[in-house]
């Protein structure tokens, strides 16, 4: 028996063919009539990200069939599609650059941490449904100081993204998405 990679997923596909999967493999396309101006393709790269890192990490599954990774990504999509349509118009947030907050730190993991806290709480004061971050893959090399993608790079995305949800959980009063990318 050949050892899966421990970022990949088993797709059981409806003719019962298995296709082992990674979430950057991964390729999400949606039709529609509205479905473009609702959400972009990176967006939606993002959202199928979430739910195979929910089915892999959070249920700790091996194997998924099409059938129910399609219906969980319907589920957080229109969970974002009613969610969103108010905020758009009345609380649009500017998403904050990771990039930029390292590059502010001078790629120092040191002062890196207390400046995105900073940087959160700002975001908090405008009550957002949804906070954002974006340029996470390019921060996390700026901070280990390598061009190419490592074990250790991996290690801090995982911290950034852990500091992240606990100081959304400290800091929110109300319920609120994270979104970064």
């Amino acid at each position: 028996m050949i050892l899966l990679s421990r970022d990949c997923l088993v797709f059981e596909m409806a003719n019962g063919e298995s296709i082992p999967l990674s979430a950057q493999t991964l390729s999400i396309e949606l039709v529609g009539e509205n479905v473009s101006s609702v959400f972009d393709s990176e967006f939606l790269e993002h959202a199928a990200s979430a739910v195979f890192h929910y089915f892999k990490n959070d249920l700790k599954r091996e194997t998924v069939t099409v059938g129910e990774f399609t219906l969980a990504l319907e589920k957080v999509l229109q969970e974002f599609k009613t969610s969103e349509a108010p905020e758009k118009t009345s609380r649009a947030i500017t998403p904050s650059d990771l990039c930029e907050i390292a590059a502010e730190t001078n790629q120092s993991e040191l002062f890196f941490f207390p400046r995105l806290r900073d940087e959160l709480r700002i975001q908090l004061q405008h009550s957002p449904k949804t906070i954002r971050f974006l340029g996470l893959r390019g921060c996390v090399k700026q901070l280990v100081g390598v061009r190419r993608w490592s074990s250790r790079c991996r290690e801090m995305e995982s911290q950034i993204l852990e500091f992240l949800r606990n100081c959304v959980r400290a800091e929110a009063s109300d319920s609120c998405a994270l979104v970064v990318s």
